[in-house]
């Protein structure tokens, strides 16, 4: 076993990565201020944004369930594997060579254990997409060919085909150095009494990607009658990579469109996702081997995220100009008895994500795949178009169970119906859908409320509200959505809060409302915040000489006590040169796991402060989700010497004049803090003093203090200038 990787290797990894990239691959991000970005959290369930990523800082802090850290403990938590595993999972992305302590070298250690089971998917995707061009492979090509999918079509989506025989996948991937251990832990092979054999036999085969497009399991259908495993369909069992109530098949082909048109339609297969895509809808995903679950509306709703205005949190579809459809999540079930029970199975699902939700279903009841095979493209594209909203779905299948022409009929539709409509959470809808259900059925609407509202006990439903006003982190139901540069209904994006004293105050006044770690409201409190995230931010705006004069005794806050003495035990200001990720976590190593949190809720809090001209990710806001900012330099990048290097191997960069303005008068609200608090303390002590030669000198002290203290401020700024 390799020893613990060389610290100078872990630097590079750093310096390497790109937050903003790896973030983005899962979590639609959006800017919220110069350099900061918004989300859905991926770690926990949320319908508004309270997840911040501060790119050029490598930085991540979710102000809802508190996690955060840097781009490692970022991959630690999304991948679930240990700091090594985050390292080298990063090294090989980014294609650095590590070095292990106590001279063992990389090729002692051939990578972390998730990055060998992806290889062995890939190459496993290899070997069967060499396959289906052989001889043996007719029966998939022609159950291929016979959905119209073209040689091209296969190749787009990469179907393979696994041979039929005992062991032919594992003694390919043997010969390329996998282990039976690896095959058996990436799902690919299982052990039999005559040793290890191959899991996939026989089949036409999809694999299932990441966002990312990595190869994280595989999908089969059955194509002979001899087939020992009768399901039609099989998919990799539960592995490391792989979770069936996680992933979503076609996922990495509809990321791009999906975060564009805000729209994901679910489909029942791999060929329904191949025919829609084929047909134009490249949003189509499919559930693999499940149904479609509260992990999955967290994958779709991260991607396509909620809209707003101002501070009304809007639920549902919304007519966007140039598009059809927006803000949909389409299920395509089967009008029979299990696709009804399928679309009950969603009303599970929480309901903010329901009152985006509708239903396509085809009038003879095809899925899309059969749909284009019988009736072309454009009859694919009018299904999806023609979608009808889940509620309204569930509710008339089971209305129309029931001849409504008869009395009891009447009530059989109102029992059948009530249940259904108690689920409905969201109180703005409950009683919308109450009175349509009244009218198709033609009773008295006192008599359906009253069966609802017995159901609605009988189940103990939560009562909800999707289109109540939210509080973002970044505004308030008051203020706006925080999107505007940092200054959420402030002003224009961009318009210094110097040419308006009050919008200043006004943005310092909500950083300490919505920080976390320290409920206090007050000039000293939002003076000390406001510092110590210059320094943690910016800190080279912060002057040297007259950070030195600062001790414990210019601070009041406890936790900011404590964030003083951690800069002193990371080894003070930094040099000029320093790593920008380095400098981050020098302070949240020297500060531990009681001050991690406040450090990365610090290094995320927007400031008062216009935007700097120079940095590249502020102007990087109309290529987000493409991972490019308008000047063709990756988000949370810089140049440097005419060649792009990444946010966190930057060196601490220049303080604007704006930026050195605002910590010098930070710097000069703090001496002159620590001055009154010493001054007062002298006076009190004069005060029990007899008169007589200590006395004298003590009020010498105190002229002196409060000589220095009215030169401060004349001097702090004749230093910036």
């Amino acid at each position: 076993m390799a020893g613990m990787i060389l610290k100078e290797d872990v630097e590079k990894v750093r310096g390497a990565a790109d937050l903003y990239d790896i973030v983005s691959a899962s979590v639609t991000l959006k800017p919220s201020g110069t350099g900061t970005y918004v989300g859905l959290c991926p770690f926990h369930d949320e319908k508004t944004p309270s997840f911040s990523v501060r790119p050029s800082l490598g930085v991540w802090h979710c102000f809802g369930c508190g996690l955060g850290g840097d781009v490692f403990g970022y991959v630690e938590q999304q991948e679930n594997i240990d700091f090594r595993e985050a390292v080298e999972l990063l090294a090989d992305k980014y294609h650095i060579e590590l070095h292990y302590e106590a001279g063992s070298g990389r090729e002692e250690h051939s990578g972390s254990k998730r990055t060998r089971l992806l290889d062995a998917n890939e190459e496993a995707q290899r070997f069967f997409v060499s396959q289906i061009l052989t001889k043996e492979a007719l029966a998939a090509r022609k159950l291929l060919g016979g959905r119209n999918f073209s040689q091209a079509d296969c190749e787009r989506f990469g179907c393979g085909y696994a041979p039929q025989g005992w062991d032919n996948l594992v003694r390919y991937l043997a010969g390329k150095g996998f282990t039976q251990q690896e095959m058996l832990d990436a799902g690919l092979a299982r052990q039999g009494q005559r040793g290890v054999y191959d899991y996939f036999r026989g089949r036409a085969t999809w694999p299932i990607r990441d966002s990312t497009g990595r190869t994280l399991g595989f999908g089969a259908r059955k194509l002979y009658d001899d087939d020992t495993i009768g399901a039609k369909y099989i998919n990799t069992p539960d592995t490391q990579l792989y979770r069936k109530t996680q992933v979503l098949y076609g996922i990495d082909l509809a990321k791009s469109a999906i975060v564009k048109k805000r729209q994901a339609v679910i489909v029942e297969g791999y060929t329904d996702v191949m025919a829609c895509h084929l047909a134009g809808i490249d949003t189509a995903v499919a559930t693999c081997g499940t149904a479609f679950g509260a992990e999955h509306a967290k994958i779709v709703r991260r991607l396509i995220s909620d809209d707003s205005l101002g501070a009304v949190q809007l639920i549902g579809p919304l007519n966007v100009e140039g598009q059809s459809l927006s803000s949909r999540i389409v299920f395509t079930f089967d009008g029979d008895a299990a696709g009804q029970k399928a679309a009950l199975h969603a009303f599970s699902l929480d309901s903010a994500f329901l009152s985006q939700t509708f239903v396509a279903v085809a009038d003879s009841n095809l899925d899309p795949c059969d749909l284009r095979l019988e009736q072309g493209n454009e009859a694919v594209s009018s299904l999806i178009e023609h979608a009808k909203p889940l509620y309204d779905f569930v509710i008339d299948a089971a209305i129309a169970r029931f001849d409504t022409s008869y009395t009891t009929g009447q009530m059989g539709a109102v029992k059948a119906a009530a249940p259904l409509i108690a689920q409905i959470r969201d109180r703005s809808l409950l009683d919308i859908y109450t009175r349509k259900a009244t009218r198709r059925i033609g009773v008295d609407l006192d008599i359906m409320r009253r069966e609802v509202n017995v159901a609605r006990r009988q189940q103990n439903v939560r009562d909800d509200d999707a289109y109540a006003s939210k509080r973002r982190y970044g505004g308030s139901a008051a203020g706006g959505a925080g999107g505007s540069g940092g200054f959420a209904g402030l002003g224009e994006r961009g318009q210094d809060p110097y040419a308006n004293p009050a919008r200043r105050k006004a943005l310092e006044r909500r950083d300490a409302n919505e920080q976390t770690y320290y409920r206090i409201d007050d000039a000293v409190f939002i003076c000390e915040q406001q510092f110590m995230a210059m320094l943690i931010q910016v800190p080279r705006a912060i002057n040297h000489t007259w950070f030195a004069r600062l001790s414990l005794s210019n601070f009041m806050t406890p936790v900011f006590r404590s964030l003083f003495q951690v800069v002193a035990a990371a080894g003070g200001l930094p040099s000029d040169d320093e790593p920008q990720g380095l400098w981050i976590h020098s302070l949240t190593k020297a500060g531990g796991p009681m001050l991690e949190q406040v450090i990365n809720e610090l290094a995320v809090m927007p400031l008062p402060l216009p935007p700097d001209p120079r940095d590249s990710s502020g102007s990087a806001g109309a290529a987000v989700g493409s991972g490019n900012s308008s000047a063709g330099v990756p988000i949370g990048s810089a140049m440097r010497n005419g060649q792009i290097v990444q946010a966190a191997a930057v060196q601490l960069r220049t303080p604007s004049p704006a930026e050195q303005r605002y910590a010098a008068e930070l710097l000069v609200r703090l001496l002159d803090m620590g001055f009154m608090r010493r001054i007062g303390s002298a006076k009190r002590k004069m005060s029990q003093l007899p008169d007589g030669e200590e006395k004298i000198t003590l009020l010498g002290d105190i002229t002196t203090m409060e000589t220095a203290r009215k030169d401060l401020q004349s001097q702090v700024y004749g230093n910036v200038a």
